[in-house]
């Protein structure tokens, strides 16, 4: 597998929890973007892409027919096979849900809303500017369009958020029947405002134990709806799994393009500079791109391997995992292995390490123990 990230980091408003690359839409800033990424894309190296992802940001704030020229131009420039899924975030606010249809034509096959609530305050209080009934509105144009492979965004953890409140939500996402469902829990970010609002009013924001309930409770109403729990935060309809996300957890090669995108290529991650001005500007005069850049090797790569596909239902295929990396998974992680079995926290055989339902609840700090170990 190989993946196709491009960034599209315009919004019509921001959100106060986000700390992604991200910028208020203004239409001249929005169009020199597009063509300093027409740049970068025609001085790209050559690469299949078997999935492509057009994340922001909101991709949305641009017109549907923009949208269709990138998708046309990225075909042009990359091998993109047939039934390649290819995917597009998108804020459902009703102002910016035209031309289904044109994405569509565009060769779209996947669509992923950022619905994050079905409850009004907690949509106002997330700075939202949806409604529940906009995100319905939305799925029901998508569907009429001919899309058949929908995702929803939610968010667990926000102020103010309920168990009862939680589940309305997770029941209303459940009625629109979509084949993928990402639950995420609220991270607060420095330098965002939720970071001060929580520096100021920490007890407003969800506690370990709360979050704990909300993330159980998604799982076991989730999987009892038939959705597969594949990865910490996500769930899909049988054959519905995120085919570019899975590349990432199998630390498969990947090429980001736009401000702040990520690639992973012979081993090298590489991630252009979050400056809009100083991104546009070097792709715009051929340039080199401003990019932070780390060669991973030995068991640098095999312990965020291992980070990556402890995340997943499958875990580590240590079979596999020593043919690639040339590391013998049970011996080598053998002492933290005999930890995280005692609390618990990991079941292992002869061929698979997976992280057990309780190492799920903790599975950044699973995870991290892998990465450490030289």
């Amino acid at each position: 597998m190989s993946g196709l990230y491009v960034h599209l980091p315009f919004c019509p408003y921001i959100c106060p929890y986000c700390d992604f690359a991200k910028w208020p839409h203004r239409r001249s800033a929005a169009a020199r973007y597009l063509d300093a990424l027409a740049a970068e894309t025609a001085r790209a190296p050559a690469f299949s892409a078997e999935t492509i992802f057009l994340g922001g940001g909101t991709p949305n704030t641009y017109d549907p027919a923009d949208i269709a020229a990138l998708v046309e131009r990225l075909r042009a420039r990359f091998f993109v096979p047939a039934g390649a899924e290819i995917t597009s975030e998108l804020n459902p606010d009703l102002e910016l849900c035209e031309g289904f249809d044109a994405y569509r034509a565009a060769g779209i096959t996947r669509l992923s809303f950022g619905a994050q609530s079905f409850v009004a305050p907690e949509l106002e209080m997330l700075g939202r500017r949806h409604s529940p009934d906009d995100v319905r509105t939305a799925f029901a144009r998508a569907r009429e369009a001919g899309f058949e492979n929908l995702s929803l965004d939610l968010i667990f953890g926000a102020p103010g958020q309920t168990t009862a409140s939680w589940e309305t939500s997770l029941d209303a996402a459940l009625a629109l029947e979509p084949q993928h469902i990402s639950t995420y829990g609220l991270t607060i970010e420095d330098g965002t405002p939720f970071r001060a609002w929580q520096a100021r009013e920490p007890e407003a924001f969800a506690d370990n134990e709360l979050e704990a309930d909300l993330y159980g409770l998604a799982i076991d109403r989730l999987g009892a709806a038939g959705y597969e729990h594949y990865e910490i935060s996500n769930f899909a309809r049988p054959g519905f799994r995120s085919r570019h996300n899975a590349n990432y957890w199998a630390n498969g090669p990947y090429l980001g393009l736009g401000v702040g995108a990520a690639s992973f290529l012979g081993g090298v991650r590489s991630v252009n500079t979050r400056d809009l001005d100083r991104y546009c500007a070097a792709a715009l005069e051929g340039s080199p791109i401003p990019v932070n850049s780390e060669c991973l090797t030995g068991t640098a790569r095999a312990g965020e391997a291992a980070m990556l596909a402890l995340r997943t239902a499958e875990g580590v295929e240590t079979q596999s995992f020593a043919e690639r990396y040339g590391i013998d998974f049970l011996t080598h992680y053998a002492e933290v292995l005999s930890e995280m079995r005692a609390a618990g926290l990991v079941e292992s055989s002869p061929s698979h390490v997976r992280l057990t339902r309780r190492g799920r609840f903790v599975a950044n700090d699973v995870c991290a123990a892998f990465v450490t170990v030289p």
